[in-house]
């Protein structure tokens, strides 16, 4: 129950032009609201995406919540794509949209042992890679994602869900800030 009671708390702290977040987040934040993932994926991409969306007070929040659904490896899988994601969707959002071949050529140079040891399964951490692109816009990246999942059986559903989720947690934590500096 405290992991409701802080999520309500969450939920009171958005104003009334923002009221369908409110709503919005109760949903998401559910298995009947993210149709085909598991409470573990949905508190990892909600942890992930509050990150990337770069509210502290929220992410931290999140942070607690997610701590009740989560092990460790998933708390840090979630850390660990939110701040990969960070770097890789500014580098291939340039890539894609200087739209010059000769940079597709070169070779990145940019560190990502963590795809190989994020210590979850491969699915969920792809899930959490496209969360975190969406709220970073990385065309490129999302598309990847995507696709890699779709490969791997992954229903458009569940796909959707995890981008839906991203999109509240990213609406709520622009909402939250202002709102603290107002």
């Amino acid at each position: 129950m405290k992991a409701n009671r802080s999520l309500d708390g969450i939920r009171e702290r958005i104003p009334d032009y923002a009221r369908d977040l409110r709503l919005n987040l109760a949903a998401v934040l559910t298995p009947e609201g993210a149709p085909g993932l598991e409470p573990r994926q949905i508190w990892s991409i909600a942890l992930a995406t509050a990150i990337a969306a770069r509210n502290v007070s929220l992410a931290r929040e999140i942070e607690l919540l997610a701590s009740g659904h989560l092990d460790e490896a998933h708390v840090r899988a979630a850390k660990s794509a939110a701040a990969l994601m960070g770097m890789n969707n500014v580098y291939y959002r340039f890539l894609h949209l200087v739209e010059d071949a000769e940079y597709q050529t070169l070779p990145a140079r940019l560190r990502m042992q963590v795809i190989g040891s994020h210590g979850i399964g491969r699915d969920d951490f792809e899930l959490l890679s496209l969360a975190v692109s969406a709220v970073n816009g990385c065309g490129l990246c999302m598309t990847s994602h995507e696709k890699k999942l779709r490969q791997a059986g992954v229903a458009r559903a569940t796909i959707q869900g995890a981008v839906r989720i991203a999109a509240v947690i990213h609406a709520v934590a622009g909402v939250l800030e202002f709102e603290t500096a107002a």
